[in-house]
């Protein structure tokens, strides 16, 4: 259970913020009015503490308690602005569109991709097939994993697929992701990207019924995941 102990106010409050932020387009300084109008003041700075605090940690606890998901992934990467500069959001999502994994990076290299293959698999189990793009980069990084595989017990290997067409299910799900984070007008940190990105990422899971199909409003079902 996360601990909201030491707070000036609830927890549901401060999960309602955190959640209002990362499902719906709006910036800090919108978030604070629309808080203003439920009865509750509290500041920008504040709202921005709550989402890069909070949001990693109910991403870790729902990456645990996902549905199962295919072992055939589509992977790529795309943009985020980082005080003033591009950087690189690698993601992947299985042949159904649920999502895999994310990951943030100042790098698009093999050295990042071998990085977000680790994480995905640690997270997610060896997949049977990866689709990704023409990117080198990614290839390499998936060769090498393949590598490191062949070291293991079980030493199965990923089959590797560069197909673009294969691959247009997750450049679909890069939209929803970029229609939040343009409101928000480029993050100050690379830190707060990274936070708020995960945050996003569990509202947009949810919208997926990847924790199950339930009555529970979508706010309701990200407080559960909070404990």
């Amino acid at each position: 259970m996360i601990d909201f102990k030491g707070n000036h106010y609830t927890k549901g409050v401060i999960l309602y913020a955190v959640f209002f932020y990362v499902r719906y387009a709006v910036s800090y300084r919108d978030l604070e009015e629309i808080m203003e109008e439920r009865g509750v003041e509290v500041d920008h700075a504040t709202l921005n503490r709550w989402v890069v605090k909070y949001s990693p940690i109910i991403a870790s606890k729902a990456q645990r308690r996902k549905s199962r998901i295919s072992s055939s992934w589509r992977m790529d990467e795309t943009y985020i602005k980082v005080k003033g500069k591009w950087v690189y959001y690698y993601r992947a999502v299985d042949e159904n569109g649920k999502t895999l994994d994310f990951m943030l990076s100042e790098q698009r290299d093999a050295k990042a991709a071998r990085r977000f293959f680790k994480q995905a698999i640690d997270t997610n189990n060896v997949p049977d097939k990866v689709v990704i793009d023409k990117s080198g980069a990614n290839l390499a990084g998936l060769l090498w994993t393949n590598v490191m595989l062949k070291f293991t017990n079980d030493s199965k290997l990923i089959k590797i697929l560069q197909v673009k067409y294969l691959n247009n299910i997750v450049e679909q799900d890069h939209r929803f992701i970029k229609k939040l984070t343009r409101p928000m007008m480029g993050f100050k940190s690379f830190h707060s990207a990274s936070a708020t990105l995960q945050g996003i990422e569990i509202a947009h899971m949810i919208r997926k019924y990847q924790f199950g199909r339930t009555t529970q409003s979508v706010f309701q079902q990200f407080a559960a995941l909070a404990g």
